[in-house]
């Protein structure tokens, strides 16, 4: 299982466009096989701070993801919009809620 945590800033006045990009991105990988989770999160005291929270079942099932046209097409859309690129965290589950997951 790979889980992976990522955090994008967004410019002032794009966070609709970076909310489109994304309903495309989180509908297309909720259906991907290999992806378990999807979530895009908001920083409460930071309306242009997101953190995407993937869960997938291999590190080959993520780079699946990576290739699929929806990717592709909610990269294109946000990386003129995002500050400073995306940072990425890798995780390892440990004590879950799901522990067939584990």
């Amino acid at each position: 299982m790979l889980i992976q945590l990522v955090n994008i800033r967004v410019a002032q006045g794009e966070r609709e466009t970076f909310l489109e990009a994304f309903r495309i991105n989180c509908e297309g990988t909720r259906k991907e096989p290999g992806n378990i989770r999807f979530d895009l999160l908001c920083d409460p005291e930071d309306d242009h701070n997101f953190s995407v929270y993937e869960i997938f079942e291999s590190a080959a099932a993520l780079d699946r993801h990576r290739e699929t046209e929806h990717y592709r097409r909610c990269v294109a859309m946000i990386e003129p919009i995002t500050l400073g690129g995306r940072s990425k965290t890798y995780f390892e589950p440990v004590l879950i809620q799901d522990q067939a997951l584990a």
